[in-house]
């Protein structure tokens, strides 16, 4: 892909750059600024560059329909106070807008156009709704990893109208992904969550014949304890599940890759309740299985001990109750206590999390906010805003 870095004149360039500020809102108030926050580099470079900026963005799914509620003004005045600069929102519809009067030469503000999902024509690749949108820039840029697995109009048809580039976030995450799918430095180890197998399953297949070790934790653990003949009690399985986990048994070991799952656990009765460290073999009928055990956290140390790199993707167990976020902190601190000895990437909403209740974000080397962009890469699918940047 191109980069932003290299245009060597921006001044006065009128930039169209999408971005995801996809943030929650209540109340329309901000309740997460992670998103926002890490594209202020590219912000910032392209202020300190003198080019006029113009923001393509989206909160929610109105379907292609205005909603007031989703209205990108919040963002607007959280990046105004951030950047200490006038930012704008452009509330007349894009249609109505000339973009030969558009910015007037004025490079003191940065533009908004409104939630661009508010128009249906986004999410289905219009063509010609791609092309009045780069009437407003001369230049296109793409800092918005996280939304580029759509096939829209503002990430994939925009690129057939004006140059385009990535932005510093954008080309970050697609570095940081590399370095644990084609540019890995081995051992690698990946330890990966979620409640589902099935939906896991495609990452999985794909990082097989990369990695050394993959270590399968959280729920999707269950299926793989059951098929290896021990009781989970009441915990959460998803039926009908052997032939995947078997699948995934025979390619490891076709390809010299572990596969690790608990050898101890944490279980309640309920999901409030307080942790109770239980071996496989005894696991009650009325157990639910919350979390990993001493076993397992240290062969998961040691693990990270003995690797370059390490992809995370998923929590150890249910950490809501603090009681059954031990396997998922003792995970997070262990990569930290690393520091450079280890090659960390970490994504997925509910990894954030864990990483944000120990204040690590900062610590380790890349934290995606990506979501399913993130798990399609990995799972080694074309992602279409990549492959629009490089045509």
């Amino acid at each position: 892909m191109k980069k932003i870095e290299d245009l060597s004149d921006l001044n006065k360039k009128k930039v169209l750059l999408r971005l995801d500020l996809n943030v929650p809102l209540k109340d329309s108030k901000i309740t997460d600024t992670t998103r926002i926050d890490k594209i202020l580099p590219t912000l910032k470079y392209l202020i300190e560059k003198k080019s006029q900026i113009i923001i393509i963005s989206h909160i929610g799914r109105p379907n292609g329909r205005i909603d007031s509620k989703l209205s990108m003004l919040p963002v607007c005045e959280y990046l105004s106070a951030k950047l200490k600069i006038e930012v704008k929102l452009i509330n007349k519809k894009i249609f109505d807008i000339n973009p030969s009067s558009f910015l007037k030469n004025d490079c003191s503000k940065i533009f908004f156009l409104e939630n661009i999902r508010f128009y249906e024509q986004e999410e289905r690749n219009d063509e010609e709704f791609a092309k009045k949108l780069s009437s407003f820039g001369e230049i296109f840029v793409n800092d918005a990893f996280s939304c580029s697995h759509r096939k829209h109009a503002s990430v994939d048809k925009i690129t057939k109208f004006l140059p385009s580039y990535c932005g510093i976030q954008m080309n970050a995450e697609v570095s940081a992904l590399k370095k644990v799918t084609t540019d890995i430095k081995k051992p690698i180890a990946c330890i990966i969550g979620g409640s589902k197998i099935s939906t896991k399953i495609s990452v999985i297949k794909n990082l097989i014949p990369k990695f050394d070790n993959i270590i399968i934790v959280g729920a999707m653990a269950n299926n793989i304890i059951k098929y290896k003949g021990f009781s989970i009690g009441n915990s959460i399985i998803e039926n009908n599940c052997n032939s995947i986990v078997e699948e995934i048994f025979l390619l490891a070991k076709k390809n010299k890759c572990e596969i690790i799952f608990p050898k101890d656990v944490a279980v309640g009765k309920k999901l409030n309740d307080k942790a109770k460290i239980k071996d496989l073999p005894d696991i009650e009928d009325d157990d639910l299985i919350l979390d990993i055990g001493p076993k397992t956290i240290s062969l998961i140390k040691s693990i990270l001990e003995n690797s370059k790199t390490v992809l995370w993707n998923g929590p150890a167990g249910y950490f809501e109750n603090s009681n059954f976020a031990i396997g998922s902190e003792e995970i997070a601190k262990k990569i930290v206590s690393l520091g450079n000895k280890i090659y960390s990437v970490a994504g997925g909403g509910d990894t954030i999390a864990v990483i944000n209740r120990i204040n690590a974000f900062k610590k380790l080397d890349f934290v995606s906010t990506a979501g399913g962009a993130f798990l399609e890469y990995l799972e080694g699918k074309e992602i279409p805003g990549i492959r629009a940047l490089k045509s």
